[in-house]
């Protein structure tokens, strides 16, 4: 509770229409001046009407303690109900117990009871509040009460308070009799603005609190603005306001915490459902390092699986599309990390395939690491259906990856009369090397490629043997291959 942290003796802001903590603003004032007049000089009717929470009921508590004293009243708060319901709750409300009584012998009993009051010197106040709620026949029964009269003056006084709705009631040409007997229309209104301050101050001085200024001028302000000057709304957000600061240690409600009870109490934000919040995606893994025995990539030609529909409940269908874009996007970039990978790879297997006629003293054998190299060129060429050309200078590297057809290991040898080609026998300790520049006069990635082709059945060219037999291409194919290598650099160029 906020009233030991601001030293207060009870709470200020409650929901009971204690007359104590009425502020008497100047409709408030005005209209308990006009019912205090009208019952004082017996006019039998009166009417206090006014929106609901601007005190009506505190108003009237006020009014009957001023005039207890010399007055018997029963205040009425149950209108839903008939003409003998009434009498029954007018009596009870006397201390008359009514259980076996029919309308007639109610109504005497209450005309033996004002006659007592009236000898006795004391007036008799009948007030209703939610008089809205009577209907035409228990305000027609009202009415009739107000026959107990004298010659002199009248038994009963009657109050009627209630919302707008009993002003339209009575001004229908039912109730034109009512109407007319009505001698006191007392109406409320909402507070100015520059009330409010004092009315918040009032209501904290009855409470005990004897500190500074318990609300700055913003946090005035804004009660001002979202109160509309009715006194209950007024309550509800001093309280809720006191409670915030309270439990945040501050020992002034400034705006900010105002605002945040405001926000709390947003009707229309409450009637909206919450959409759970969406949690980004992880990360997408980084792409594997591409070794010589790995594939790069599956086959083109291989369908993706398909994605399971994600499904999360509250989540709206635009914000699951947006999801998937996001996930989409993220393999996409993903996939394009692999192509750049590999296409660096290529550029270096490029870079070291000099031509050996181009490299000063280029009459070294390869050495074992240009079998991975091969490997992973092979790959490349595979994967990517697109021809690599080679610039004029650089006739010695030539990765040309044609559309993809049937594997080499199923085409079927070449013969020596179809093909032409020449057969030379492998010379103690001669490499592909050697006999490359001696038959041919150059070595290159597309004349090695080509003795691949023509040599199915020897699986290592690193190690050749004493008197083996190697087909070589002859030159004319060679020259036809070089050829086509110049003029498809000259397209590009063009």
């Amino acid at each position: 509770m906020f009233l030991d942290f601001y030293k207060m003796r009870e709470q200020p802001f409650g929901v009971t229409p204690d007359p104590r903590f009425l502020y008497l603003g100047q409709s408030h004032r005005e209209a308990l001046a006009s019912l205090f007049y009208g019952i004082e000089c017996n006019r039998g009717f009166a009417a206090l009407i006014a929106q609901p929470g601007l005190g009506k009921t505190t108003l009237t508590f006020q009014l009957l303690e001023k005039l207890q004293e010399n007055s018997r009243v029963v205040f009425l708060f149950q209108t839903q109900c008939n003409s003998k319901e009434l009498f029954q709750y007018l009596l009870n409300g006397l201390g008359v117990d009514t259980e076996k009584m029919d309308l007639v012998t109610m109504h005497n009993k209450l005309n033996q009871i004002l006659s007592r009051e009236m000898l006795a010197g004391r007036q008799f106040i009948l007030a209703i509040d939610e008089a809205q709620n009577l209907g035409p026949e228990v305000l027609e029964t009202i009415r009739l009460l107000s026959n107990f009269e004298t010659s002199r003056g009248k038994m009963l006084q009657i109050l009627l308070i209630g919302q707008p709705q009993l002003a339209r009631k009575l001004a229908t040409p039912e109730m034109e009799q009512l109407q007319q007997r009505i001698s006191v229309f007392a109406r409320l209104e909402p507070f100015a603005s520059e009330e409010i301050p004092r009315y918040i101050a009032h209501r904290l001085q009855v409470a005990g609190y004897q500190g500074g200024p318990l609300f700055s001028a913003g946090a005035l302000q804004l009660i001002a603005q979202h109160s509309q000057g009715i006194p209950r709304k007024i309550n509800s957000l001093c309280f809720s306001s006191l409670s915030l600061a309270c439990a945040t240690g501050h020992n002034q409600v400034d705006a900010a915490i105002v605002e945040e009870v405001i926000a709390d109490r947003d009707i229309e934000s409450l009637q909206k459902p919450r959409v759970a919040p969406i949690v980004a995606p992880p990360p997408v893994a980084a792409t594997p390092l591409i070794t010589p025995h790995a594939p790069l990539h599956p086959p083109l030609s291989t369908p993706a699986p398909s994605r399971p529909t994600l499904s999360i409940p509250g989540m709206a269908r635009p914000e699951l599309s947006s999801l998937r874009d996001n996930r989409q996007r993220s393999f996409v970039r993903g996939a394009i990390a692999a192509v750049c990978i590999a296409a660096f790879v290529a550029i270096g297997i490029g870079t070291l395939a000099v031509s050996p006629r181009k490299v000063d003293g280029a009459t070294q054998e390869p050495s074992v690491a240009w079998v991975p190299i091969r490997n992973v060129a092979a790959s490349i060429r595979n994967l990517f259906p697109v021809k690599f050309n080679s610039t004029p200078d650089s006739s010695t590297l030539n990765v040309q990856a044609a559309e993809l057809s049937t594997p080499e290991s199923a085409q079927p040898p070449l013969s020596d009369h179809d093909a032409e080609i020449n057969v030379v026998v492998v010379q103690s300790g001669e490499t592909l090397h050697q006999i490359l520049l001696r038959t041919v006069g150059e070595y290159n990635l597309d004349t090695v490629d080509q003795v691949h082709k023509l040599n199915l059945d020897i699986p290592d060219f690193d190690h050749l043997k004493a008197g083996q037999k190697i087909r070589l291409p002859r030159v004319s194919m060679l020259g036809d291959s070089e050829a086509g290598n110049e003029a498809t650099s000259a397209a590009g160029k063009n």
